[in-house]
């Protein structure tokens, strides 16, 4: 008989199924053996009979963790008033696909409650993520990027894939991963930014790309990872930052909107427009609640969750953008206000009181560009591939970095971004 998932066979109510998965409890009673068993789907109490002999001697040999497959009927499993009918397993025939050890390195269902916990939990993450609430984090992944998709499909974009090796950073306000790469040097991506853009020139229009993005930051709070999957995109022949906004808007919503359809969680989508302000009109209301900033420029981690609050009691909205950013904290590539050149068409993307997004409007004349890279104390010559391609026509352009991890972490309420990783980079951590 072909192995059915377990919630696909509690479905069938009665007869005969086949299940496998992970043994997550056993007791011995009166002569019955009582297991539950777990796979991604669901779980289930199987029933082992002493009458059965070679299966029940068979389940006596388990430890927590083992891998089997069980064939058996399943029957009505016993429930107190009130609560949901469920069925459980009356085991016929028991095969060990795997027997795991006796003493597990960590527990598997049991929570960490400390830090310590949490990184020992970090180095058996394999076992880690067999816990349901963890491996829902992948579910949520998966669904979100579903939703992205579907809205890159609808509205034409295309997707490339660009290269994680770069000749020259990317970026201007992070550190980089410098690598030997034979007879010279390289830089690990910060970004797929140059990429993007050199998509633009190729005349593709509207891009997105999905990839790995590294930043060689020594930063240990619960926001920051060396290395993280970044979701990106470009658009051609817009003048304002406010069309790659709208546009960030729909891919977000339709990502909401998937996980709560296909995951059932209680999901709050957001209502779009998301709200709009400037840098300065957030700092003024910032000041006005009596949190105050240490720089002028830009919002630190206390004015990006103040600035959430304030909006979200205003509006409802648990979306913000924040525009008009200085050219000080801001990449030279990035376009500056007709208004206020010292100021850039750029804008950063907060949900639930954290960075989620970084986006603006491209700088694409050629000599502009060459002036605002000196003006940072680029090298035109470091420079120069990414340059070219501005100097045979390319049209004004703009986009977006989103960072999933982070949205995945306020969304599912986790309280570290490594929570939301598969297998978390930091300061400390290359394994496993």
């Amino acid at each position: 008989m072909s192995r059915l998932s377990i919630l696909e066979a509690k479905k069938k109510v009665s007869g005969q199924v086949t299940v496998s998965g992970f043994v997550r409890n056993q007791r011995a009673l009166k002569g019955l053996i009582f297991v539950v068993l777990a796979d991604l789907s669901d779980s289930i109490q199987l029933v082992i009979e002493e009458k059965n002999p070679a299966v029940y001697e068979l389940a006596l040999t388990l430890n927590l963790e083992s891998v089997i497959e069980v064939s058996g009927v399943l029957q009505p499993k016993p429930v107190k008033a009130g609560m949901n009918p469920d069925f459980e397993l009356l085991v016929s025939d028991l095969k060990i696909l795997s027997l795991a050890k006796e003493q597990l390195p960590i527990p598997v269902l049991q929570k960490a409650d400390n830090e310590a916990d949490f990184d020992l939990r970090l180095n058996w993450r394999f076992l880690d993520l067999r816990r349901p609430e963890n491996q829902l984090i992948f579910k949520v992944w998966t669904e979100l990027e579903r939703g992205f998709r579907e809205y890159f499909a609808s509205a034409n974009y295309i997707q490339i894939y660009t290269p994680t090796f770069m000749s020259t950073a990317s970026e201007t306000g992070a550190d980089v991963f410098e690598v030997k790469y034979f007879d010279t040097k390289a830089y690990l991506a910060q970004s797929p930014q140059f990429y993007k853009q050199m998509a633009m020139a190729a005349g593709l229009e509207k891009v997105f790309t999905v990839g790995t993005v590294y930043r060689a930051e020594k930063s240990f709070t619960n926001r920051h990872v060396t290395e993280f999957t970044g979701w990106d995109f470009e658009i051609s022949y817009i003048d304002s930052e406010d069309t790659i906004m709208d546009e960030e808007e729909k891919m977000i919503v339709s990502g909401f909107q998937k996980v709560k359809e296909n995951l059932g969680l209680d999901v709050e989508i957001p209502s779009m427009p998301f709200p709009r302000l400037t840098l300065a009109q957030a700092k003024e209301k910032l000041v006005a609640k009596g949190i105050k900033g240490e720089a002028p420029d830009d919002l630190n981690p206390e004015e990006e969750r103040g600035i959430c609050q304030i909006i979200k009691e205003e509006t409802g909205n648990d979306f913000v953008f924040v525009t008009a950013y200085p050219i000080s904290v801001r990449p030279f590539y990035h376009m500056r206000r007709e208004d206020d050149n010292s100021l850039t068409k750029s804008y950063d993307l907060l949900y639930q009181g954290i960075e989620i997004t970084t986006g603006a409007i491209r700088e694409h004349r050629i000599e502009v560009l060459e002036k605002q890279a000196l003006g940072k104390n680029m090298s035109l010559e470091e420079l120069a591939d990414y340059l070219n391609f501005f100097r045979y026509g390319c049209p004004p352009h703009g986009g977006a970095g989103i960072g999933p991890a982070r949205i995945v972490m306020k969304l599912l309420g986790l309280n570290n971004i490594k929570e939301a990783v598969f297998l978390p980079r930091d300061v400390k951590r290359l394994i496993p």
